[in-house]
């Protein structure tokens, strides 16, 4: 089910489990194993996540890679279905 206007999966991270925390972006970088600046293109909505980031996240949050992943792909696709009247694009049919 397509979801109305999803957050960057960014925003969930600083919201749910960053902030929660009281970690600050430098703190969370190292604990993911990632640069500042990484980190903080993804929680600014610059990035977004990749596979290996998705199972970093499950590591150290005992998440699921799967929901972060998913999270990311609904953003995209919204992202994406905005631009859909301006897309050129011919139908095809079977003959």
């Amino acid at each position: 089910m397509k979801m109305h206007n999803p957050p960057h999966p960014g925003e969930v991270l600083r919201e749910l489990c960053i902030e929660p925390m009281g970690l600050s972006i430098t703190e969370a970088a190292e604990a993911l194993g990632v640069s500042r600046k990484t980190l903080s293109a993804i929680l600014n909505g610059r990035a977004g996540i990749s596979p290996e980031m998705a199972v970093r996240l499950s590591l150290a949050f005992a998440t699921s890679a799967e929901s972060w992943l998913n999270q990311q792909a609904q953003y995209d696709l919204w992202e994406a279905e905005k631009k859909r009247n301006s897309l050129k694009v011919k139908r095809l049919s079977a003959a």
